[in-house]
């Protein structure tokens, strides 16, 4: 009897950030791995719930995608997919999950709106801080994408860790793009150009880059900063700083980011909390050294493959930027770092490591490759 299990499609209706790609490239995964007739797939049923409007491109091959009820948003999640998920297993991959389903993987990427709630507006912060802990206590299995997050989670009392499974980020996704520049990408690149990516949510900490603004151009820097803000979740009431060596390339595809990081000094990332931080991880792929902040889940992800500088001292900041720029063979060194960072963190990984929680939750013996989902610890 074929185990049935379906995912939360709610996310190809949402602008592509950080949760949102995880959810897609999980999903990409597996489908490829049902392809290939995986061992752990053999008697497994996995389909693909989304509001009407959604939709997946390119579009899967071997996990079908099924419209269910009438409208989206949250009334959708919590009303029209429990019902036509009912009986089956569901997974659901970014934050949030119905909490009428009695089966449910939930994937909680962080804590941000309870660790750092000046950054998000009020009925967000409101709806999460309440949402998270009936999920904890709900869902099957919570997964999160770092030790860091799930240390958050158990903290918070959003679980026990025990019940949390960590299932990172993967990489493979920036190896698709193809560097094209933007005539607004090309005319910011430069040996001397450190790339912020973000939004100006507080905890994101973009000021601190910013606010060098002087001192970076007495050393020959430029700043280039790439993002917008999603008013309905973030909140803006930060004033834009302008100098002449600050470049606002705001959203950039794919191709304009990877052309803009190959072409450039580092990627900064000065972030006062990430659950996992993907950005360095892209930049790592596409040969861009990375400056990231000594906090949170960054040196989990980054390893030896980063500068590091307190996301509170302005100064460790300057020198990180001017030791790379003054010393090739750095460069060289983070980048083959970087290399070797990048096999730790796989989208085919982390797509059997949800193989394998979905066996245990069907008291079923895996049957696959002995890659474990990743306790406490564990690499």
């Amino acid at each position: 009897m074929a185990r049935h299990w379906t995912i939360n499609g709610r996310f190809l209706t949402q602008p592509v950030t950080g949760v949102q790609r995880y959810a897609l490239e999980i999903v990409r995964a597996l489908d490829q791995l049902i392809g290939e007739g995986h061992p752990a797939t053999r008697d497994l049923k996995l389909d693909l719930a989304v509001p009407p409007g959604g939709r997946c491109e390119p579009p899967l091959k071997a996990i079908p995608l099924q419209i269910v009820g009438h409208a989206g948003g949250q009334a959708w999640e919590q009303c029209s997919l429990p019902a036509a998920t009912r009986g089956r297993g569901l997974i659901n991959l970014c934050n949030t999950a119905p909490l009428a389903h009695d089966r449910a993987i939930v994937c909680i990427h962080d804590l941000n709106t309870r660790i750092a709630p000046q950054s998000y507006r009020s009925a967000f912060r409101l709806y999460y801080r309440a949402l998270m802990p009936m999920l904890g206590r709900r869902a099957r299995s919570i997964v999160t994408v770092s030790e860091y997050s799930a240390s958050q989670l158990e903290a918070f009392g959003i679980a026990p860790r025990s019940k949390i499974s960590v299932i990172p980020n993967g990489h493979e996704h920036a190896l698709r793009w193809r560097a094209r520049h933007t005539a607004q990408t090309r005319a910011a690149a430069s040996p001397s150009t450190i790339v912020l990516i973000g939004s100006p949510a507080p905890h994101k900490n973009a000021r601190l880059i910013l606010e060098l603004a002087p001192q970076l151009r007495a050393l020959g820097l430029k700043i280039a900063v790439v993002g917008v803000s999603d008013p309905n979740v973030f909140s803006s009431n930060s004033r834009r700083i302008e100098a002449d060596n600050i470049v606002w390339l705001g959203r950039v595809n794919d191709a304009g980011l990877a052309a803009l990081l190959k072409d450039s000094l580092c990627l900064a990332f000065p972030s006062l909390t990430e659950g996992f931080g993907l950005p360095p991880l892209e930049a790592m792929a596409l040969g861009c050294p990375v400056v990231a902040a000594d906090c949170a889940s960054l040196p989990e992800v980054c390893g030896e493959a980063a500068l590091y500088a307190s996301p509170h001292d302005p100064t460790a900041w300057i020198n990180a930027f001017q030791w790379l720029k003054a010393d090739p063979s750095l460069r060289q060194q983070l980048l083959a770092s970087g290399q070797q960072r990048l096999a730790r963190f796989r989208w085919r990984r982390s797509a059997e490591d949800y193989l394998r929680l979905f066996a245990a939750l069907d008291n079923v013996p895996w049957i696959g490759d002995d890659v474990p989902v990743l306790p406490a610890a564990a690499e």
